[in-house]
This record gives structure tokens, sequence and C-alpha cells, in this order.
């Protein structure tokens, strides 16, 4: 270990020669920073936090009195490159320009600086208590800034403040931060609610569920780099794993005994994990950091002491380093891989190699993997050693191995298959290739990507969840591309987990993968989709008869317990093996089966069926098959391939496969071949079915998100609704808070004004108190000389109270006059206001009148439109009545001409039994016919005529009607006329005798009375004419409803009449065809 002071230096180096870090705890170097000052020389500047950049080779370190120090480990070099004057709280070194740094002070603001200038870029405001925390979008243009009671979203190109999150006042931010490599934001608040948002949009997607049971009092999260896992601790001994994809409670990890309570999490990076990171780092309460597996939960290594305490910590996003700020104010660099190498050391050989020596036999364990020993193993005891010809025989194979693979030889391999049931691992898929003959046509399989994903496998990582996003996009890319070649492909459920190997094996090398599995697909699934989508009954029929030639007591055991072959077969042939095999085992497995013809993939089915005879005579229980062939199980596969090669040569030709499987074709070059043996027509009901469903769930979630949209939106007005009724009710509360304080200050200040008046008075009784006493003594002393001046000051004394009484009699005269000149003012103010009242009362009588006129206009209007309208509706209903009466008379003339039909139809029938009844029949028709004509044609013009007679009386009845009308309307212009006439008599009389009684018969002359006698003609005249009017639409309205009710009187006698004579009149008679 190494140490570093930075004291009174601006740049040098880390450290003076290269670090070996410590194999107890990885520390490479410890960094201190002292007083250089006089007065505090040896004191230690603390150092508060630490922040990495994005490479992981350069990290800053901010103390207590705002110097912000960065620290090159790749180049060895630190430098001073910002003095702030005010203790960081928070620092953030990854940003867009990677010279830029965010830090937050402790005056609650927050700047940014370059390292290169060392010049201040921006300086941002707006928290109102300390930033805590300060985490960068991955683009590097956005950063969220947290503090005990806000989080602010800032946008670091114009270094603004694009959004503010506003909570409660009760509830407290814990942390606020971006999800990595994603546009998710995470808030976790202190009443344990944890939500996601959307950076863009700033709308909520989801919400993580709260644990149930005791509060755990989050304080702290960390999200692994792919985004899908995220961990959160607090005031507990407990951390809590959420997955992010499923939005569920993953796992809950308990720490030790001594651990109360949680202040940091952090996940270590890893280069081959493809952002799922399995360590966790925990600080606890005691300042120890537990780095602990989230799979196993097993504690791995730890960081820290108990007499120096680690206050935070800080990885390097490449993980190499790990920064500790100590609670002494030093930082700890240390190794992460020092720390790792004890984890992630290799296991111990499985081999072990006996060797002989003349003076003990020791045991000894080899160093090199059994794969890369391969050829030089010796062989199983089922292949005869045979000294020098064996080595003759590997020498060849080595020099076949070295040529071109067109050099190959098959013979040569299956001697080796033989020899070691296995090629070589370094040659394996060199092999593979070459056995296979894969075409490799590039164009086809990139126009077979090119059709992009397909719908079958689009939600695969839901039903297959895969670590590795990598793997997983690769293994959606070859399905897509196998079902775009064949559409059975998209159907079948079990491909992924049939192609998964393969393509985890050349996951590299997406076109070889493709090939081999489309080699598969037409050789070795020979006659696999002829019963679909049901497995293959007939090659499970196959090794059926294999199991049951070879074995027959194995056969009758399953059958005993009705254990099929779609139990014992189907597993194994679907997944091709991969479950019950390792790793190792499946490609020793595909050595043998790529190196045969594609009947020994059955022949091993029934091999390991047969080699595992002794635990399944044992299983009785159908659940046991069932787990045996899904699980792996202590099966030699040297042992199943021996004696699948001996059932092979040993089944008789009438049950084996080979005579019903064709030989080994590869996939032609340039393109690939067509491959349609499957029922077409399941299929394509089956793609059809699948795109009617998403179209349908395309619909659904459409729908959905236009519903979620317009509840948040009603949401959010309501809010704001509520918002606002809260921001008055608090503005009403304050404004009554601050009307009751200026009440209570006026009272203080009228106390005040009393009590100082009463202080007032008191002096001045006082002082005159002082005065008499003083007046008083000087008297005494003067009474003997000055007695003839006492006299005179009595006289002046009564002639001043005299003229005292008589200036205050003044006063009170004064006051009277003023009192009554007051009352005077006040009745003539009272006066006033009565006039002004009076005129307001007259004004406002005259707008009533007025208004009341005006409404009785537009009733009389209102009225009349009416009228109108109800001789419209009348004329409506008329014609309807009209319509309906001739749509009745239509109707029974229907029902005659249907009646005269079906008459004509059964005598059609009849008059096929004969001819010579036929003429008769055809007679009588003829006679009936004109018969019913004739009569049709009297009771058209029998109604013809009652209608002309119907309009004859209502013509008569309208003229009567207007006479009558007329008569009534003269009579009323008559009667308006008299009235008109006597009220214009009256009206004269009342003139005259009112201003004789008020005015005297001189006031009077001929031309005043005979404008007051117009003025009340022109009333009397309007009044009239509006009467007139209203008598004429009062008459016109009757009129109108004495013909409406006249019309529906006849219509009702007329719907009488023919219902009387549809009742009375009957049809022809039926003519006897037996007659």
């Amino acid at each position: 270990m190494q140490h570093l002071d930075v004291c009174g230096k601006n740049s040098g180096k880390v450290w003076h020669r290269k670090p070996t870090p410590s194999t107890d705890n990885g520390l490479m170097v410890n960094i201190t920073h002292t007083s250089a000052s006089t007065i505090s020389r040896g004191r230690v500047v603390r150092f508060m936090h630490a922040a990495f950049d994005s490479t992981g080779e350069h990290f800053l370190a901010g103390d207590h009195q705002g110097n912000v120090y960065m620290f090159d480990l790749a180049k060895n070099r630190f430098s001073l490159v910002q003095k702030c004057g005010t203790p960081c709280t928070a620092l953030a070194f990854c940003l867009r320009k990677k010279s830029e740094f965010l830090v937050g002070l402790s005056d609650y603001s927050l700047k940014c600086y370059d390292t290169d200038t060392r010049e201040m870029v921006a300086w941002m405001k707006g928290h109102e208590s300390a930033i805590h925390s300060i985490s960068v979008h991955t683009s590097g243009r956005y950063a969220l800034t947290t503090s005990a009671d806000t989080a602010q979203l800032w946008d670091l190109d114009t270094f603004q403040r694009k959004r503010k999150l506003t909570i409660k006042e009760d509830v407290g931010i814990v942390q606020v931060f971006f999800l990595p490599l994603s546009n998710t934001i995470i808030t976790g608040f202190r009443d344990d609610t944890i939500f996601a948002w959307e950076s863009d949009s700033l709308t909520c997607k989801f919400q993580l569920p709260t644990p149930p049971g005791k509060s755990p009092q989050y304080r702290t999260f960390a999200a692994t780099k792919d985004g899908r896992i995220l961990a959160a601790g607090g005031r507990s001994r407990f951390v809590h794993l959420f997955a992010l994809d499923t939005r569920k409670l993953l796992r809950i990890v308990e720490m030790p005994e001594k651990v109360t309570a949680v202040k940091q999490l952090i996940f270590l990076p890893e280069n081959f994990d493809g952002g799922a990171s399995q360590v966790l780092g925990v600080l606890c309460q005691d300042g120890i950091l537990r780095f602990i597996n989230i799979h196993s939960c097993k504690l791995l290594f730890d960081l820290g002491e108990i007499g120096n305490k680690v206050n935070n910590a800080t990885v390097s996003p490449n993980g190499r380093y790990i920064t500790t700020v100590n609670e002494d104010g030093t930082v700890n660099v240390c190794c992460l891989q020092a720390l790792c190498a004890e984890i992630n050391k290799p296991p111990a050989p499985l081999v072990k190699v006996v060797t002989n020596n003349k003076m003990s036999d020791n045991t000894v364990t080899s160093d090199k993997s059994v794969s890369s020993r391969g050829s030089r193993k010796q062989r199983p005891s089922s292949a005869p050693a045979r000294g020098k010809e064996n080595k003759a025989r590997k020498t060849e194979e080595d020099t076949g191995e070295r040529e071109l693979p067109e050099g190959l030889n098959m013979e040569r391999l299956q001697a080796i298959l033989k020899g070691y049931y296995e090629y070589p691992t370094k040659y394996r898929m060199f092999i593979w290739r070459s056995i296979l003959r894969l075409p490799e046509n590039h164009s086809a399989y990139a126009a077979l990507v090119d059709k992009g994903t397909h719908p079958a496998f689009e939600k695969l990582g839901n039903e297959y969840p895969i670590k590795s996003t990598r793997l997983l996009r690769i293994l959606q890319r070859i399905l897509s591309a196998l079902a775009n070649w064949s559409p059975i492909f998209g159907e079948t459920q079990y491909l992924p987990v049939l192609a998964f190997p393969f393509v985890k094996l050349f996951q590299n090398n997406h076109l070889v993968a493709f090939e081999i599995i489309a080699t598969i697909m037409v050789n070795w699934a020979q006659h696999w989709f002829e019963y679909f989508p049901n497995p293959p009954i007939n090659i499970l029929g196959m090794i059926e008869n294999v199991i049951g030639h070879h074995d027959r007591y194995l056969l009758q055991h399953f059958v005993k317990y009705n254990v099929t072959s779609q139990i014992y077969a189907w597993p194994l042939l679907e997944t091709f093996f991969s479950e019950v095999l390792t790793r190792e085992e499946w490609m020793m497995l595909f050595d043998n089966v790529f190196s045969n013809p594609p009947s020994f993939l059955l022949m091993v089915v029934a091999a390991y069926a047969m080699c595992a005879r002794g635990p399944l005579m044992q299983c009785v229980e159908l659940d046991d098959f069932r787990y045996f062939f899904h699980h792996r199980n202590a099966v030699d596969l040297k042992h199943v391939l021996r004696e699948a090669y001996r059932i092979m040569d040993a089944t008789p030709d009438n049950i084996h496969p080979r005579n019903t499987l064709d030989n080994f074709q590869p996939l032609t070059r340039g393109q690939y071949p067509v491959f349609n043996k499957y029922p077409k027509f399941i299929v394509d009901y089956q793609v059809q079915e699948r795109e009617r469903i998403r179209v349908e769930e395309m619909d659904y979630l459409r729908q959905r998100q236009v519903s979620m949209d317009m509840q948040r939106e009603t949401g959010r007005r309501q809010q704001e609704e509520e918002a606002w009724y809260r921001q008055q009710k608090l503005l009403l509360e304050a404004e009554d808070k601050r009307r009751k304080l200026i009440h209570d200050e006026e009272q203080k200040l009228t106390d005040q004004r009393k009590r100082l008046n009463a202080l007032n008075r008191e002096v001045k009784l006082k002082e005159l108190q002082l005065l008499d006493a003083a007046r008083r003594k000087f008297l005494h002393f003067q009474k003997s000389q000055r007695e003839a001046e006492l006299k005179r000051l009595d006289d002046e004394v009564q002639r001043k109270a005299l003229l005292r009484d008589q200036e205050t009699e003044q006063a009170i005269e004064e006051a009277e006059i003023r009192n009554m000149e007051l009352q005077l003012k006040k009745k003539m103010f009272e006066q006033e206001l009565f006039k002004e009242y009076a005129m307001s009362s007259h004004h406002l009588r005259t707008d009533q009148d007025m208004h009341r006129k005006q409404a009785e206009l537009e009733d009389r209007i209102q009225q009349r439109l009416k009228d109108a309208e109800r001789e419209r509706e009348m004329e409506a209903r008329k014609t309807m009545e009209e319509n309906l009466a001739r749509a009745s008379q239509k109707n029974i003339d229907v029902w005659a001409g249907n009646e005269v039909d079906n008459r004509h139809s059964l005598e059609d029938l009849k008059r096929e039994v004969t001819s010579v009844q036929l003429a008769r029949v055809h007679a009588d028709n003829r006679s009936l016919e004109q018969e019913v004509h004739n009569l049709m044609r009297k009771c058209q013009d029998k109604r013809l005529q009652e209608h002309d007679d119907g309009e004859y009386e209502r013509d008569k009845q309208r003229e009567l009607a207007s006479e009558a009308h007329a008569r009534r309307l003269d009579f009323m212009t008559d009667e308006a006329e008299r009235g008109q006439q006597h009220g214009r008599d009256l009206t004269e009389d009342a003139i005259d005798s009112t201003y004789r009684s008020r005015l005297g018969q001189s006031y009077l002359d001929g031309t005043t009375r005979s404008e007051l006698l117009k003025s009340f003609e022109s009333l009397s005249t309007a009044d009239t004419d509006a009467m007139a009017n209203s008598i004429s639409l009062e008459t016109k309205r009757r009129g109108f409803d004495e013909r409406e009710i006249s019309l529906l009187n006849e219509v009702r006698r007329m719907r009488q009449k023919l219902a009387t004579e549809g009742r009375e009149r009957r049809p022809p008679r039926l003519v006897n065809c037996d007659a």
C-alpha cells in the first residue's frame, strides 16, 4: 500500500512505484489532504465525495473546503482542478463533454466546471436545501439533482431547469436517478413508494409493489447495468430485489444480525455478464462494505474497518477500481480484480492421473483440462489397445485434421468415434461443418433475416427469460429466419428449446447455426410434422418397436403404468437431449449423431431408456417417469452410445427405422430447399388465428392506452382543481390570519395610546402638585411681608375664576349652537336622500313598466309563433291520415290479390290430375276470375263514389265554417268599435272632471283638452288593434281546430266503413277438382 498527501500541491504523481494491490483488501493507494496553513498545520481536510468518469480511469474527489482534485490512474497523475470555496455535497463526472463535471455545493447551488480550462461553465440555482445526489443520463444530455425536499431535471445543453418534482410536505424524497441504458427515471420516497417515469414525456410507467409487513424505510437504491433488477435498502437488515421486467418483488436478502441498517448499495460491473450484475455491495451502518451474490446470497468479501468506517463508495464503470471515502476523511483506491481473484478462481480439475513410481504411488492433479488432452486419453474398455498400430493411426488422423475440410475421410472420423466417442474439441466445429456439408448461402440467409422478426417470436423473451440479451436477440433472429423459410417452424412450440444449444454454441456465426438447424430439420426430423400439431406418432412407434424387440420387459413395465412413448421418447427428441445431458455430453452425443445415418438418433433414444432400466423399473408413478426424462440422471453417455451402436446393428430390418427414413441429404447451394412436409391447412389456420389475435390485441392495447390517457388527463385535471381549491383555501386562511393580526395590532396600538395618555395625565398631575407645593411654601415665607399682595392676588384669583366660568358657559353655548347646526345639516341631508330615493324609485318603476310591456309583446309574438306551428302540425297530421287511409286501401288490395294467387297455385296443382278435368277447371276459374274482377270493379267504383260524396260534404262544411267565422269576426269587430267609443267617452269625462276639480275651469283650454284626447285616443287605438289581432288569431286557431276535428271524424268513419265491408266480403267459392 502506498500513501499520497495532496497538501499544498496543485499536481503530481499518484504513486512513485507501480502499485501492488494488497491481498486482503486490494488496497492500492491511500489519499489524504492535510492543511498547509500555519494555524491548523497537520489538521486533516476531510474528503467528502468521489466520482468516476465514463472510462473508469479518472475520478474526482472533493473535500470539505471545496477543493476538487482529479486523479488519472492510467497516467499516474493528479491535479487540483477547482477551488469552490464551499464544501461539496455531490459529484458527477460522466457528462457528454468528457472534461466537464457537475458539483453540488453546500450553498444549495449546482455548478459545472471544465477540467481542462479550469473555469466555470454554468451556475444553476433552484434548490432550497443541499444536493445529496446527482444522476446523469446515459447520453449525457440530462441530469437529475436530488435534495431533501425536491428533485429537479436539468438540460445540460442549455443548463436550464426543465422540470421540478413537487411533492407533499409530509412525504420526503429519498433518491431520484436514471436507469442505465434507458429513458426511465426511478423515484423513491420516504413512504416506501417507488415509481418509474418516462424521461421524455414524464408520464408514470409503473409503480413497484410495497413489500408486506413492517415498513422497510428505504434510504438507498441501486440498479444493474442492464436495468432489469433494482435493489432497495433502508433502516433494516433486509435488501429487497425487484425485477423491473415483471415489476414484482424478486427476492429478499437478509443481511447478518449485526447489520441494522443499509446506507448505500452498489452493483459491481463485470465485462462478460451483459450488464446483469450478480455481485451487490452493501454499505451497512457499521461502516463495513459487504459484497454478496444476489443469486446464491453468499458473502464474497468486505471492505472497511470498525475503527475507520466507510462513509460512501464509488465503483468505476469498467469494473477495475473502487474508491471508498472513510470516516477519517481519507480516500482509499482498491483493485477489484484483486478482491475478486478468489471468486473468479477456476475450479479444481476433474481429471486425476495415476502415475507409477518405484518409490511411491502418488496421485497428482493434472493442470490441463479434459478437452485439451483429448488425443492423449486412454481408450475406453470397449476399445482394445493396439500399441504401435494405435500410434500410427493417431498420427494419420492428426495429419488428416490439419488438411483442408475437403480432405477429411469419414472412415477415419468414425474410427475416432469408435475409440473415443467424441472428436477433439479444437476441431469439433470444423468437423461438424464438413460432415454436414453446409452450403453457406449468405444471400439466401440474408434475405430471410431481412424479413424481420416473425410475429410468433416477438415475445420470445417473456417465454424464455435468457440472461444475455445478445444471445436472446440471436436466438430470435435465427428462429425468425427458420419461420420465414417454412411457416411450420413459426407454429412449432418446441423449436426454441431445440435450437437454443446450437445457437449458444455458434452465437458468433449465425449462418452456421441456422444451416445446422435447417439440416437437422430436413434429415433428423423427417416425418416429425405429418401429425402436426401432435407429436410424430410414427417416429415414436419406431422407437417403441425397437425397445420392445430388445427389452420387452421394460416395454411391459411402461405399458403397465400407462407410460407412452410421448413420455419416455418425445421429451428427449424435442429437446435433443439438452435437458438430460451436460454441455460436454451433449456435444459428444452429436459427434456421433452427425456421423451416422438419421436413424441413429432414434436408436440413441431407445438406448437411453434401456441403459436406465434399473431406476425406471423402480418407478411406479407417472410423475416420476416425467421427471426422469426431463432432468439429468446418473446415466453414462458412453455406455448409451455403445448400446445405441449395438442395437443399430442388431435390430431386424422389418422394424429398423432406416427402412422408413431417407438417407442424409445436405442443403442445396444458392437457395435452400422447399420444406413442406406438414399439413398445410392446419398451419395456415394457426397463422390466421395468430394474426387475428395479434390484431385484436393491438386494438385492445390501443383502446386501453386511450382510456388510460383519458384517465390520466382526468386525474390531472382533478388534481389541478383540487390544488386550485387548496390554494384558494390557503389564501383565504392567510387573509383571515392577516386581518386578525392587523386587528390585534390595532388593538395593541389603541391600548398603548390609552396608557400613554394616562401616563401623560399622571405626569401633569405630579407637576401640578409640585408647583402647588412650591407656591404654598413661597406664600408661607412671604405671608408677613405681603399681606396686601395676597389680598390683591385673592381678588385676581376670583376675577380669573369668574372669567373661567364665563368662558366655560360660552364654550357650552357654542357647543349647543354647533349641535343645532349639525342637526339642521342632518335633516337637510335626510331630505336630499329622500328626494334621491323618490327619483330612483320613479325611474325604477318606469323601467319596470317598460320591461313588463316588452315582456307582454314578446309573449304575444311567441303565442303567434306557437299558433303557426300548431297549424303546420295539423296540416302534417292531415297528410299522414290521408296516407294512412291510402296505405290501408292498398293493404286490402294486396290481401285480395294474395288470396287470388293462392287459389291459382292450388288450382294449378290440381290441374295436373287429368287433362279433362283441367279444361273444366280452367273454364270455371275464368268465370270466377271475371266475377272477382267485376266485384272488385264495383267495390272500387263504390269507394270512389263515397270519396266524392265525402269531399262534397267537406266542402259544404268548409263554406259553412267560413261564413260562421266571417259573422263572428264582424260581430267582434263591431263590439270592439263600440267598446272603443265607450272608452273614449269615459276618458273625456274623466279628464274634464279631474282638471276642473284640481286646477280650475280656466286652466283647461281647448288646446290642452284636444292634446289629451289625442293621446288617449292613440293609446286606445293601439289597444284596440292589439285586441283585434288577438281576436283574429284566436278565431283562426279555433277554425283550424274545428277543421282538424272534422277531418279526424271523417277518417274514423271511412275506416269503420272499410272494415265493415272487409268483414262482409267473402272469398270466392272453391271448385272441387274431384267433381
